[in-house]
């Protein structure tokens, strides 16, 4: 009769029984060769059967220390120790040492402790894998019911951080043409004023002329028409890095960042106004309006201010629509007092 079936039959109990109770046990005859390894353990090793192995050449004790034979462990009896299996890294593993009776060797049951969830991904265990009882079951429940709720939460915050984006980009954007709108003017200039660069800005005001007449005649639908026509316009005419604004039913803003070029900014308008003076079709019928256009220069003043801008911007374009419309007029600074003047024509 082999040793292992010796044992078993002293034990009284079945190899299916000790895997059911103690899934990652080894047994240790009492020549220091495995008797049989748990269910699980074997799973751990890669190996179907290690009878025959030595303890030691499966097995490496870190606590205690300095565990070099199979009496020095049988001597740990029902004493905890922590060990790795040599031929796997990172495994770590705690158990006891339980003696047999009369000299029959020793069981080592071991688990993962608190490395149980990385052991489960690892080696791709399940419950099936551990014994009723181990407390492992509860904390692989607590492991993932954990994940879940942190899987959740994590999805609660990415909605609301995007619900709280498109609430903030809604509060900056107009309604009808997708451009941004006073408020998010009076963010962008305030920016600017703060930091202006080396380059400077330049910042247009740009007024619709016969848009009323357009609401008139053609009604409000063919209006927002034309609006639409006239931001696709304004955007194809300036840069990404600048800020086109409607900040009214027909006026619209233009911050140009880095700009402080009097004849670029000239030649803009000139491009805006043309293509604006484009006949616009709507619904069979066509909708003509120009725009009259505002220009001032941040170099124009010691201390920027935002809202002295605008007003002299809008001056500016008062001086254009009384100056017979469709054309533009930059704001001109009083060289002598601190105050300004009027505008003249471009």
């Amino acid at each position: 009769m082999s040793a292992k079936a010796e044992n078993t039959r002293v034990l009284g109990l079945s190899a299916r029984t000790l895997d059911a109770l103690m899934p990652m046990h080894l047994w240790v005859g009492p020549s220091g060769h495995l008797l049989h390894a748990g269910r699980t353990l074997k799973k751990v090793l890669g190996a179907e059967n290690v009878d025959g192995k030595l303890l030691f050449d499966v097995l490496q004790f870190k606590r205690p220390r300095k565990l070099k034979s199979l009496d020095q462990v049988l001597r740990l009896n029902t004493t905890r120790v922590q060990a790795t299996l040599k031929d796997i890294d990172g495994v770590s593993l705690r158990g006891v040492v339980v003696a047999l009776p009369g000299g029959a060797g020793a069981f080592i049951n071991l688990s993962f402790g608190i490395s149980v969830h990385d052991a489960v991904r690892r080696f791709k265990l399940d419950i099936s894998d551990f014994a009723a009882a181990d407390l492992a079951v509860e904390m692989l429940y607590l492991i993932e019911a954990n994940a879940a709720v942190m899987a959740e939460s994590q999805s609660l915050n990415l909605k609301l951080q995007a619900s709280k984006r498109d609430a903030e980009q809604r509060a900056l954007t107009d309604t009808l043409t997708g451009l941004n709108n006073r408020r998010a003017m009076d963010v962008a200039l305030e920016q600017m004023v703060a930091q202006p660069g080396p380059q400077g800005f330049g910042l247009m005001h740009v007024d619709l002329d016969y848009f009323k007449s357009v609401n008139d005649t053609l009604g409000h639908a063919a209006g927002d028409h034309v609006l639409l026509r006239v931001a696709d316009v304004l955007q194809s005419e300036t840069r990404s890095q600048d800020v086109v604004c409607r900040v009214g039913g027909d006026e619209f803003v233009l911050l140009l960042r880095d700009c402080n070029d009097k004849a670029l900014l000239a030649r803009i308008a000139e491009r805006i106004i043309a293509r604006l003076e484009e006949p616009i079709m709507f619904e069979g019928q066509v909708a003509r309006i120009s725009a009259s256009i505002g220009i001032t220069l941040s170099s124009f003043y010691d201390a920027p201010e935002g809202d002295k801008i605008l007003s002299d911007a809008d001056e500016a374009t008062y001086a254009s629509k009384h100056g017979g419309r469709a054309q533009h007029t930059f704001f001109v600074p009083d060289p002598v007092a601190t105050g300004s003047q009027a505008a003249h024509s471009g």
